[in-house]
């Protein structure tokens, strides 16, 4: 191997930066969007409620089915405390499609509040990115310890949180251009069992997307540390300060 072969200490510095980046964008990721166990608890009860109403069109039994093993859920968060604000959306989506459905008694009703959602969400992350704050970045910023500093002092990983905002915007928006048509002219098992097949897969690839484009994107600057570092330098400006006075007191008295 020639010495032109050879990595440079800088490549192999360059490299572990990189993966450090990646496996920092992997577990903020993870944290913000709930990992496996988040989509099994958005998955779960939905799933029980079709499941149900197909076999014996009970809308009551269904809902409360439902409800009770989105509480379930939280209970078991709570014993193992774990962090519950995944579970506890759960149980505040599947209790408004729960009353939704009982106010209305119909039980498709009951996928309505959470298709508005998707849908209002979808146009959240579509107007923002337009404002040029994309919402990804107001929801990630705080993960990775950057606030808004991306925003005026990192434009590369501005751009790359429009991008991954417009991937959400329009895959949610796909979504809903398939669930409210159905809502319209297919029946409850109809539209429970394509609902819940759209669960994971769309959600899966937003959060790849995002990964990508944060991945390729510059690191983020950490605020915090920042703040740090300037009280720090602050208390031993005035430390090195009481230090000279004292200092100076001395030699006058001597003098």
């Amino acid at each position: 191997m020639t010495s032109l072969d050879k990595p440079t200490e800088d490549t192999t510095a360059e490299d572990t930066t990189a993966a450090d980046a990646r496996a920092v964008t992997e577990a903020a990721l993870f944290e913000a969007f709930g990992g496996v166990r988040g989509m099994v608890e958005t998955v779960v009860p939905g799933l029980l409620f079709v499941t149900i109403f197909t076999i014996n069109k009970d809308l009551h039994m269904s809902a409360i089915a439902a409800l009770a093993v989105s509480l379930v859920l939280v209970v078991i968060r709570l014993v193992r405390k774990d962090t519950v604000k995944h579970a506890f959306s759960g149980v505040f989506g599947v209790a408004f499609g729960v009353v939704f459905a009982m106010m209305t008694g119909n039980a498709k009703d009951f996928y309505l509040p959470g298709m508005l959602y998707t849908l209002g969400l979808a146009l959240a992350y579509i107007i923002t990115t337009l404002c040029g704050v994309p919402l990804i970045g107001l929801m990630l910023g705080p993960v990775f310890k950057e606030n808004l500093s991306w925003r005026t002092r990192n434009p590369g990983r501005k751009k790359a949180y429009a991008k991954a905002s417009w991937a959400w915007g329009l895959i949610l928006l796909a979504k809903c251009s398939i669930l409210f048509p159905l809502y319209w002219w297919a029946n409850t098992a109809q539209l429970g069992w394509v609902l819940v097949a759209l669960k994971i897969p769309p959600f899966l690839l937003a959060v790849w997307l995002t990964w990508v484009f944060l991945a390729k994107a510059p690191a983020p600057i950490d605020v915090f540390a920042e703040m740090e570092a300037e009280e720090k330098a602050e208390a031993e400006r005035k430390a090195a300060a009481e230090v000279g006075a004292e200092v100076g007191g001395r030699h006058r008295r001597d003098g």
